[in-house]
């Protein structure tokens, strides 16, 4: 049951990082490319999803959808798309001012052009290095949603479930 378990979580942990990398990423560049309102508008959007706690963005999730993978996977994603598109957007600044880049923007090769093949590339080291670290939390996240009851739901195991179910079988002697 406990091996079990750890598919879900694996399936959470995976499928929320990579929402959260198939969003910040695109979000993070295109922010770096076109700079002004556009990167202000993004990044304090960004700010706004920061804010919430992922578990609380949890909560209101399954409230709303229903307690299951699915929801999981999305507050993991949700959570981890501002500091993805944090990442990218740092890494895409440093790249954006490459003599390379205003090569290409002199040369008149497009801006999704310049973004996939100039500045891309140079970015998916630290976002790897978040991502890896995000694994870590989101697996963190889905067995604390489970203990609370708002995550993948019995008689599907998951290690938060089998904490909750363990939990009164503790004796707390003070």
């Amino acid at each position: 049951r406990l091996l079990h378990g750890s598919r879900v979580a694996l399936q959470v942990s995976l499928g929320g990082v990579a929402l959260g990398v198939a969003i910040g990423v695109p979000t993070g560049l295109l922010s770096v490319y076109l700079r002004g309102w556009v990167d202000d508008l993004l990044m304090r959007a960004m700010d706004a999803v920061a804010v919430f706690p992922a578990l609380l963005v949890a909560v209101a999730l399954a409230a709303t959808m229903g307690a299951s993978l699915l929801t999981v996977i999305l507050a993991i994603g949700v959570a981890n798309v501002p500091w993805i598109a944090r990442v990218a957007r740092a890494q895409g600044l440093s790249v954006r001012e490459q003599d390379f880049v205003a090569a290409a923007i002199a040369g008149g090769m497009g801006t999704w052009r310049i973004i996939t093949r100039h500045i891309l590339p140079h970015t998916v080291a630290p976002v790897l290095v978040q991502a890896t670290l995000g694994l870590g939390y989101a697996v963190l996240a889905e067995a604390a949603l489970g203990f609370i009851g708002v995550g993948v739901q019995a008689p599907t195991p998951t290690w938060g479930n089998m904490l909750q179910d363990a939990f009164p079988l503790l004796e707390m002697d003070i």
